[in-house]
């Protein structure tokens, strides 16, 4: 298995060299909700807090580079992990009063939309940041400003960003705080029983989560060009990052990267395909169509079912 990864990774390196441009965009977009759905995972996945507010920490990420870049004119590449260090202390804020007054399933998801749509209507009302009308880059082919005439360098670094957010999940899941995250989502009662702190872990697992999210606020603004409060700090963005774990398999460490391979393409499809007849949000319908499917047959996730069939085939052929 590891050599398949390997080489399914020497391969994703390679590809560019015989990509159009539009499948070269298609697979940026795989690549950055891959690593959104990843970040997600860590506190969605493994720990089993549903968070729906995680577009709240794209914003602040992607806000805090601009701004810097705009007004200090500070490169992007510091400005990205200061919005991260920005987006860990929300996700703290968040989790602290979450974990600590005993929040669980639709009330944890309650808290963490208000939060994103606190975020949301505050940056509507800045004026220094745009207002309801956002923030506008001007592009210059500076590569010190995350900008880049060539669009492969921005396959490269979704590609970087999708690897190290996999690579923080199975550093996770290969150590104590990953067999602690799971004791927390299957019974936090039984956990704590045992001696686990479950508020420590969870407190952890969001705030890596989110210090994540928020280096991906950068890349958005600065691939994208322009930051909409309505769109960055919006619920369907954050249900584009829930959506590909879920469907891929949630805390499995391929799940959400089978998942933006399965749903991206087929957002893109939709799109081109069904939005010219004047059908406007027929991705979102094709949406709800294949979850309804994957919770009545494959409630874990495309990934998990996957893995169980080839294991049952190649034990067959054994």
């Amino acid at each position: 298995m590891k050599w398949v990864l390997v080489a399914g990774v020497l391969a994703l390196l390679a590809l560019p060299a015989v990509l159009s441009s539009y499948a070269l965009t298609l697979f940026i977009l795989i690549f950055f909700y891959g690593f959104l759905g990843q970040a997600w995972n860590i506190v969605g996945g493994y720990a089993g807090q549903l968070s729906a507010g995680h577009a709240a920490f794209v914003g602040v990420g992607g806000y805090t580079a601009t701004m810097l870049s705009i007004e200090l004119g500070l490169t992007p590449w510091v400005g990205m992990l200061i919005g991260g260090v920005l987006a860990a202390l929300l996700g703290a804020i968040i989790g602290y009063l979450g974990f600590r007054f005993g929040l669980r399933g639709f009330y944890f998801v309650l808290l963490t939309v208000a939060f994103a749509e606190i975020c949301r209507v505050a940056v509507s009302n800045i004026d220094a940041l745009g207002g309801p009308l956002g923030l506008y880059i001007t592009f210059t082919g500076n590569p010190r400003q995350f900008q880049f005439q060539d669009g492969r360098v921005y396959y490269y670094i979704a590609l970087a960003l999708m690897l190290v957010a996999t690579l923080t999940a199975w550093a996770i899941e290969r150590r104590r705080f990953g067999i602690y995250l799971a004791a927390i989502r299957e019974d936090e009662a039984a956990a704590e029983a045992l001696g686990v702190n479950a508020f420590k872990y969870k407190m952890l697992a969001m705030v890596v989560s989110s210090f994540l999210t928020g280096l991906g606020g950068t890349f958005y603004a600065f691939y994208l060009f322009s930051l909409q409060p309505n769109t960055l700090f919006g619920i369907p963005l954050s249900v584009e990052i829930i959506i590909r774990p879920i469907v891929g398999g949630a805390g499995t460490l391929l799940g959400p990267i089978l998942g933006s391979f399965i749903l991206t393409p087929l957002a893109e499809i939709s799109r081109l395909y069904l939005g010219q007849g004047g059908l406007h949000g027929a991705h979102l319908i094709a949406y709800g169509v294949l979850l309804i499917g994957v919770v009545l047959f494959l409630p874990e996730g495309v990934y998990p079912r996957l893995r169980r069939a080839l294991a049952r085939r190649s034990g067959q052929t054994r």
